[in-house]
């Protein structure tokens, strides 16, 4: 007979969604185990661009050290495109990340198999490994609506067959009962078509080989990302790690045949392989000279697709993330860093089902949230991409691409494709009215309700060290309420009441602080008075949970950062704010310091309470 386990859930697919969704259950306590059909972790190619967003998620689960010390940045763009003379002439540089408010302004390269040795490595030290090689087989979802409704039943039968199973008339099939599911396995997901979801979209003409490789060449900007735009095809550079190199190369379609019935390109049929790619980039860089110093790393041919599943969730028991509900070229990096930010929106959210502390509704909001960022994707892809692989403006090509329409393009784009821009529409929780999200954004008018919390450093009250806030709001699924209790130094009178009073409304026996289980909140105080005129002891205790959670709206003691704190959030320093954050990093909601009430309406919609 097979083997029978138990789990509260069931990652199937390592690649980076089902590594980020494994460590950051395991960090929650959660039981969970991940299985993967390759024998080992990816060893070169793959995806390789870590977006300014996803270093700052990184970081919070303490991972971004390690991705910034092994991988390459991208602080430069340059832009190439047809001389008059021939060949191609550089016609522009700029940053490559224009969001303003970028904590790293920078993308970070590193080959996939390094970014998935950060997540295995850390899940070692946590006590978990993946399972592999396994592949599933079978699942079968319960259709008893009580059992669906429980969140701490087994609704999800997974059979799983081991592919380097032990001795000769062993059974090599193992079932799994799983109270969720996660299918992070791939483009071409098994547990997608398992459940019958359908991908919306489509395949382009676009045709596009890519080479890993370390280049000898005379190409001024090798070092920084490209877009080149020749008479000869398009060309995009992406510097990596070391001295090594990924080159993007347009093709086209007498180059390659495509299976009609699969709609991917027939790698047994095509006769193009690296030579025959790094050639057509040969010609594309003209005047300039490109060769391979060694071996090539790795190469693939794809096609873009353009393509968003048409549900995330099946009765939100068994969940698809990552290239499993959604697929676009990867020119603008986005892939990797959209399906790492899927799992990272349903760690916390699962998590609190789990522990019975927010009712399974709550598990609505992750297609909500994270469909409609994918559906704004696939838009934004269709637009790059166009313009990407469309023919350079020249004399003979009045239609074609101008350098200032693909400049437009990349700034006004930037702060969705960095991730910076990312922004959850409100009402997200079941049945909340729109007004409690929202009535109050006013108080934080640069701070965006929906969008994350942005950096800033600030000084710590006791001892005058300065802070990166987002430091301070890890990803530990606790929320966080960031309390902006404007200026209470000497003769503040009339705000030193109005913090008090907020003390005392969140302190009752049947506040807000008491209503739900423990570990839910954490708050984190911010004073816009200047370190000479406080003790971090003038807080109320409820306000100063520890010495270390007060901080000022001041710069260090050396003058070189913090400082203008109140004005980079748009908070009143006369009326203060309190700042909701959610467990992922998103803004929930704003609430005056004496909005107690609308923060217990807002938690009641999900939150499930002990009082």
């Amino acid at each position: 007979m097979p083997t029978e386990s138990k789990v509260d859930v069931l990652v199937l697919g390592a690649g980076p969604a089902g590594l980020m969704c494994a460590q950051g259950l395991k960090r929650a306590g959660v039981n969970v185990r991940i299985i993967d059909k390759r024998p080992k972790k990816v060893a070169a190619g793959q995806a390789d661009g870590v977006q300014p967003r996803t270093i700052e998620v990184l970081q919070s689960y303490g991972l971004a050290e390690r991705l910034l010390r092994e991988g390459n940045q991208m602080h430069m763009v340059a832009f190439y495109n047809p001389s008059p003379n021939g060949g191609i002439e550089r016609t522009g540089r700029t940053a490559d990340i224009t969001a303003p408010s970028a904590r790293y302004p920078f993308e970070v390269t590193l080959h996939q198999g390094a970014i998935e040795a950060i997540f295995l490595d850390s899940m070692r030290e946590l006590g978990l490994e993946v399972d592999r090689p396994i592949i599933p087989t079978a699942l079968e979802l319960s259709h008893d609506e009580n059992e669906l409704r429980d969140p701490q039943s087994y609704p999800v039968k997974v059979t799983l067959k081991h592919l380097d199973f032990g001795s000769e008339g062993q059974d090599d099939t193992e079932i799994v009962y799983a109270k969720f599911v996660v299918g992070a396995d791939g483009a071409h997901s098994w547990v997608r078509k398992t459940l019958g979801i359908i991908m919306d979209g489509e395949q382009t003409d676009y045709i596009w080989g890519v080479v890993d490789l370390i280049p000898s060449t005379n190409f001024p900007d090798i070092r920084n990302r490209c877009a080149i735009h020749s008479s000869n095809g398009s060309c995009m550079i992406i510097p990596r790690e070391g001295d090594k190199v990924r080159l993007y190369i347009q093709l086209s379609d007498k180059d390659v045949v495509v299976d009609k019935a699969t709609g991917r390109v027939d790698k047994e049929k095509t006769k193009v392989g690296p030579e025959e790619l790094l050639e057509v980039a040969r010609k594309s860089f003209s005047p300039f000279t490109i060769e391979k110093a060694g071996e090539i790393d790795w190469w693939t041919i794809y096609l873009i697709g353009q393509r968003v599943a048409q549900k995330f969730s099946v009765h939100e028991r068994v969940f698809i993330a990552g290239d499993a509900c959604h697929t676009h070229s990867p020119k603008a990096g986005q892939g990797m860093n959209a399906s790492m930010n899927d799992t990272h929106n349903l760690i916390w959210k699962m998590t609190y089902v789990l522990r019975g502390w927010a009712d399974i509704s709550l598990l609505r909001t992750y297609e909500f949230e994270r469909r409609k960022y994918a559906q704004d994707l696939i838009a934004f892809d269709k637009k790059f991409s166009a313009l990407f692989s469309g023919k350079p403006r020249t004399e003979e090509c009045q239609d074609g691409v101008s350098h200032e329409a693909f400049l437009e393009a990349f700034q006004t784009f930037g702060a969705f494709s960095c991730g910076i821009g990312i922004h959850y529409s409100p009402s997200s929780i079941p049945s909340m009215p729109n007004i409690t999200e929202l009535k109050h954004q006013s108080l934080t008018s640069h701070q965006t309700v929906g969008m994350r919390i942005l950096p800033h450093v600030f000084v710590r009250a006791a001892d005058a060290r300065p802070f990166e806030i987002q430091d301070l709001l890890p990803a530990n699924t606790k929320w966080k309420l960031v309390v902006f209790v404007g200026d209470i130094g000497p003769g503040k009178i009339k705000q030193i009441e109005r913090v008090a009073k907020l003390a005392d409304d969140l302190g009752k026996s049947t506040g807000l602080l008491k209503r739900y289980e423990d570990g839910v909140f954490e708050i984190l105080t911010i004073c816009a008075t200047v370190k000479e005129c406080l003790n971090y002891t003038d807080l109320p205790e409820v306000l100063r949970p520890h010495w270390s959670r007060v901080l000022l709206d001041d710069v260090d003691m050396f003058g070189r950062t913090g400082g203008k704190g109140y004005d980079i959030y748009g908070v009143d320093p006369s009326q203060g704010a309190i700042i909701v954050v959610r467990p992922d990093g998103y803004v929930g909601t704003v609430t005056p310091l004496e909005g107690v009430k609308d923060l217990e309406t807002y938690f009641d919609t999900f939150l499930i309470r002990t009082l």
